[in-house]
């Protein structure tokens, strides 16, 4: 009888459930976190290098030909790399002028940033970034 009443007390009893739910449950969330800082730091790339393409298109504008508006679009994005935190190595930029519109592309290579390193954990997004804007000039 002593010993059925320690084994329904065995089953009934509720300590250590959390933590045995805790670790079922971990790392998923672990991997969730780190997805998170990976895929948010990602998207802040990728959103520095639309906003440096979009301004380096705005100050291209105000070239009189081609390679002033080329001139003026690198110079623009040289400056903003560092400010936006990127490594200017790791951009490569080209700037199309045509009589109608000019086209800035900018590629970033973020596949070493030190965030991306937790892509063994979770699958990872795209490496390299690429943004283009467009501004067209006059006769709208």
């Amino acid at each position: 009888m002593k010993r059925r009443g320690l084994l329904s007390r065995l089953i009934h009893d509720r300590r250590g459930v959390a933590a045995i739910e805790f670790a079922i449950v971990a790392p998923l969330l672990i991997m969730m976190m780190f997805g998170m800082v990976m895929y948010g730091s990602w998207f802040w790339m990728a959103h520095s290098v639309q906003a440096m393409a979009s301004e380096g298109a705005r100050a291209a504008i105000a070239g009189l030909d081609p390679t002033e508006r080329e001139q003026l679009a690198r110079t623009f994005v040289g400056a903003q790399v560092s400010d936006l935190g990127l490594d200017a190595a790791k951009t490569d930029m080209a700037v199309e002028s045509s009589p109608t519109a000019i086209r800035v592309n900018i590629t970033y290579d973020a596949s070493d940033h030190p965030l991306m390193a937790m892509s063994g954990l979770i699958p990872a997004p795209p490496g390299v970034i690429r943004r283009t804007a467009v501004v067209r000039l006059g006769g709208y």
